[in-house]
């Protein structure tokens, strides 16, 4: 079991030798995520697949889930899912679940706000299945007089879609939170409606609502081909899906295959700029108080705080992220070791903002695969090589919290032949063709 001074000590340590050691061990800090996840040995391969449909999905995640919900809510249910392995398998299963309303883009919340709604308002009543929403606020921290006034602006956008923010003062914040160290704070902005969600219990209830719908999820077939055709015009489309348990014909696929997006790319000739990192965080003891807390995001030291029960999830991102450069195509729950090395900088920002965590065990580490893209921007909409090849990733560690919004807009997309929402910046066209070989 480990503590985050004797994490951080270890931290300095490794910085001052050359020797590649790594802190973690089986029977020191143990990975695991700190929910139930979705893994099962009752799922078997199907025998056959349908032989047609409207539309074919790839990926049982979060964006998978979501554009297979909302394709059922616009009338399309001859849909399939297809995942290789089990629903969340890839990597939503370990996501920390935070739930955020307030960007700078007007776009972006609608996005994010339309992912709140469907788990405070939808959900449970249409399916009976809790999503594992959990509301218990969001809170943006401000270590300078710029990055105040910036959430002051955002405050004053969210008020134009509806979302409840208040601006409070050092003093206020400690009153809201004691336990965090506000001495050198501008100020902070407070959104009561924010909060976290299990990812399991997300994807359950929008697939119990699509299959009620007619759509069709089909676990454990893998996708093995894509057949393109091409007209005497000289366009590229799809045609069928292959997999290890049929063929399906259809016109119209979506990737929303993440980390693994690319491999799903080249069997139709189709490139994906994005790619793969290692994405950690670690899962604390119990810290007494920590009960009921809002959760925290620190942009200006690059962590979060998670509410985790009577604990917390800790994590950020890093200057020096590890690239996973050989995707292992069949990987599914899995976790890779921790660095401490890369994961070091976080533990030291964290316990200044929360210096409770000090002198707290850190029950399990959690690392994983997230894709990334040049522009930190996902990936949607119908690619301009192949006609009825849709592209739903590279959400750069967002998907949980942008999943149920782009969902909603890739549906439309594919089903009215644009989105509601102006998507130019989520859009696959934005990149020029040459300059997404990944190089």
């Amino acid at each position: 079991m480990a503590n985050f001074i004797r994490c951080l000590n270890l931290t300095r340590s490794l910085a001052a030798t050359p020797i590649n050691f790594r802190f973690y061990s089986s029977d020191s800090t143990p990975s695991g995520v700190p929910y139930k996840s979705l893994k099962s040995k009752d799922v078997m391969s199907p025998v056959s697949v349908p032989s047609s449909a409207d539309v074919v999905v790839i990926g049982g995640g979060i964006i998978g889930c979501s554009t297979l919900y909302h394709l059922t809510k616009l009338g399309c249910t001859n849909v399939i899912l297809l995942e290789k392995d089990q629903l969340t398998a890839g990597t939503t299963w370990h996501t920390a679940g935070l739930i955020w309303r307030l960007r700078p883009s007007d776009t972006d919340i609608q996005i994010l706000n339309h992912t709140r709604h469907l788990l405070n308002d939808v959900l449970e009543k249409e399916t009976g299945v809790h999503p594992g929403w959990i509301n218990n606020g969001g809170l943006f921290i401000a270590n300078s007089k710029e990055r105040m006034n910036e959430y002051k602006r955002l405050m004053t956008i969210g008020k134009a879609f509806g979302i409840e923010s208040h601006v409070l003062s050092p003093s206020e914040t400690k009153k809201l939170y004691p336990l965090m160290n506000t001495e050198d704070l501008y100020g902070t902005l407070y959104s009561p409606g924010d909060g976290t969600v299990d990812p399991a219990g997300f994807c359950v209830s929008l697939v119990r609502a699509a299959t009620k719908s007619g759509a069709k999820v089909i676990e454990k077939c893998a996708v093995t081909g894509i057949d393109v055709i091409e007209n005497e015009f000289g366009t590229k489309k799809i045609n069928a899906i292959h997999t290890t348990s049929g063929t399906v014909k259809s016109n119209c696929v979506v990737n929303c295959t993440g980390v693994w997006a690319p491999y799903i790319g080249q069997m139709a000739g189709v490139k994906v700029p994005l790619i793969a990192m290692k994405h950690a965080y670690v899962v604390t003891n119990r810290i007494e108080g920590i009960q009921n807390m809002p959760n925290v995001r620190d942009h200006d030291l690059s962590v979060y705080l998670r509410l985790q029960g009577d604990a917390l999830s800790v994590g950020g991102y890093e200057t020096n992220p590890i690239f996973w450069e050989n995707v292992e195509k069949n990987f599914a729950f899995g976790l890779f070791e921790l660095d401490w090395n890369v994961f070091g900088t976080h533990i030291e920002k964290s316990m200044h903002r929360l210096p409770a965590l000090e002198f707290t065990g850190i029950k399990s580490t959690v690392c994983g695969p997230e894709s990334f893209t040049p522009d930190h921007k996902p990936l949607l909409g119908e690619d301009p090589i192949v006609r009825g090849f849709y592209h739903g990733c590279g959400f750069n560690s967002l998907g949980m919290n942008a999943g149920g919004g782009s969902g909603r807009e890739l549906a439309k997309w594919i089903i009215k032949g644009r989105p509601e929402l102006d998507m130019y910046g989520y859009d696959i066209r934005r990149f020029y063709e040459k300059m997404t070989d990944n190089k």
